[in-house]
């Protein structure tokens, strides 16, 4: 049984290969293989408790932003207004358009594939209810309520894979990792579009009045959470869609809340006590920033999205989260860039802090009060270290730091391979297995499929006959594509093209199939790959 996807590669109208195959002699679903599969992983109801957490800061975010938006419209104050609503309205917008324009994608794809063709089935009750959903998802995203629909929506998936029976259990594990995926990137684009500037705003606002209200200390503490929450989760969603990194447990997680938190904290702190004094300085100093930190990124050659041009433009949003915290996208000595990061950073802080308590207005703030900001914003930063710390010496999905084998701790975990089995144990959905070893693409020819290579020059005595390698339990899908590194989403995350063929593919196996890239730099071959024209 093979498929093809209609797209998803760079420039061209082709896109990426996909087969599913079933080892030869299973009857779909029998062993053939030594070696035991590992236990599918299950949706577990502290997974649901972190997704309801997540609605309810969302939640929190942006209605603490538009209660102050209309308390700052009833006292007349119509320029802090402007701007509130401003920050609220047009990142919303931009998030709930992308949003639109991916449930369009996906459901146009299925309804065309369930119903094989859109004229014959326009009528009748199908057309009815696909019209039905087409007006309730437009009201839902006219609302701006669509990061609720998808969060609701991952708690309905993940609960029906936990009661629904075993095969249509792991088709619903897919879809909700696709959807927790598809909402942690949408909510970090949304939280440093809108909660990002918010929080400078209103402290910058709290500054100038030489005052807190309940409502802005209540915006800001919102956008603040906001942004730790959605840095964290999204990595944790990340580590646990891919199976080469070990998953992030939630103690990881609620300890990357916090340094992120203390960080952004004194971070946003120091921009607004900077804004309040030089307005036009700051301005030309985060677009500095800005620029700097996209230039950089950019020369480190990320691999993010399928096109060239999509790149760019994830380098730039990456661009404007760096203007706050630390966010890895690239494999490598992630810790050395992260700790250049952080040196720029307190100088920063520090130089913006400085200026500003050398110039600020002392009519309107005391010296006590200003060496308390200053002091405020050098022991949140502080803090935010020590939880970094307390994350990469203990928590850390990887293993301690500086333990004598902290290099190799994600193997240490795994379970060795029973002798003969293959390489690339069965894993549960929806993660991939390993790219496909050297040892497999340049094997015998009774290795694979005992047929011989294409374009092979026959050696003048023939090779011993090489011992057919086991075959692993269960189908494959391969996938002709070099796998993304970490920490790159997989194909199969940001194609949706891609991901469309492959629940097709999955919901039509009788098994769990398991998924395989192309390895990088080794021939295509064409009795392993289909091709695209």
């Amino acid at each position: 049984m093979a498929a093809k996807s209609d797209g998803g590669g760079g420039g061209g109208g082709g896109g990426p290969a996909v087969r599913l195959e079933s080892p030869e002699g299973s009857g779909g679903g029998r062993r053939t293989g030594g070696g035991a599969a590992p236990p599918a992983r299950r949706y577990r109801l502290r997974d649901g408790c972190w997704v309801l957490c997540a609605l309810l800061v969302c939640f929190a975010d942006g209605a603490s932003d538009l209660w102050l938006a209309a308390h700052y419209y009833v006292r007349g104050q119509r320029w802090w207004f402007g701007l509130t609503l401003l920050f609220v309205l047009l990142p919303s917008l931009v998030v709930q358009l992308l949003s639109f324009r991916w449930f369009v994608y996906d459901f146009a794809a299925s309804t065309k594939d369930s119903a094989g063709s859109t004229k014959d089935s326009a009528r009748g009750p199908r057309g009815c209810c696909r019209l039905c959903v087409w007006l309730l998802q437009g009201l839902i995203h006219l609302l701006q309520l669509g990061q609720v629909w998808r969060y609701l929506r991952t708690l309905y998936l993940g609960l029906q894979s936990r009661w629904q029976v075993e095969h249509r259990r792991r088709h619903f594990y897919w879809r909700m990792m696709f959807e927790s995926a598809d909402i942690s990137m949408l909510r970090l684009l949304e939280t440093f579009l809108k909660s990002a500037p918010q929080l400078v705003l209103q402290l910058s606002i709290m500054v100038q009045q030489n005052s807190i209200e309940p409502l802005q200390g209540l915006s800001a503490s919102a956008s603040l959470v906001s942004l730790a929450w959605m840095i964290a989760s999204y990595q944790k969603v990340l580590r646990d869609s891919r199976e080469d990194k070990m998953p992030m447990s939630y103690k990881g997680a609620v300890v990357q809340i916090l340094w992120h938190l203390f960080t952004i904290a004194a971070r946003a702190i120091a921009f607004a006590l900077f804004a309040s004094v030089f307005q036009l300085y700051f301005g030309i100093f985060i677009v500095t920033h800005w620029c700097i930190m996209t230039f950089w990124i950019i020369q480190g050659e990320t691999d993010f999205c399928m096109s060239k041009w999509e790149e760019i433009i994830y380098n730039m949003v990456v661009g404007i989260i760096y203007i706050f915290c630390w966010f890895n996208v690239k494999e490598g000595r992630s810790r050395y860039r992260m700790c250049i990061y952080y040196v720029i950073t307190l100088s920063e802080n520090a130089a913006l802090t400085i200026l500003w308590f050398l110039y600020y207005d002392r009519k309107t703030t005391s010296d006590f009060d200003a060496l308390i900001l200053v002091c405020v914003v050098s022991s949140s930063f502080a803090l935010g270290i020590f939880f970094m710390f307390i994350y990469y010496c203990l928590l850390h999905p990887n293993g301690p730091m500086f333990s004598p084998r902290a290099g190799g701790c994600i193997f240490r975990q795994r379970p060795a391979p029973a002798p003969g089995s293959p390489g690339d144990a069965v894993t549960s959905p929806p993660r991939s297995l390993p790219r496909t070893t050297a040892g497999e693409r340049d094997g015998a020819p009774g290795e694979r499929d005992s047929c011989v290579p294409v374009f092979q020059v026959r050696p003048s005595a023939p090779p011993a006959p090489a011992a057919r390698a086991p075959r692993t339990e269960g189908p494959v899908i391969r996938i002709d594509l070099p796998r993304k590194k970490y920490p790159a989403w997989d194909a199969h995350f940001i194609d949706r093209r891609l991901r469309k063929t492959i629940l097709a593919l999955e919901y039509a196996s009788p098994t769990t199939p398991r998924l395989q890239y192309r390895t990088p730099g080794a021939p295509q071959e064409v009795l392993e790959y289909e091709t695209t024209v």
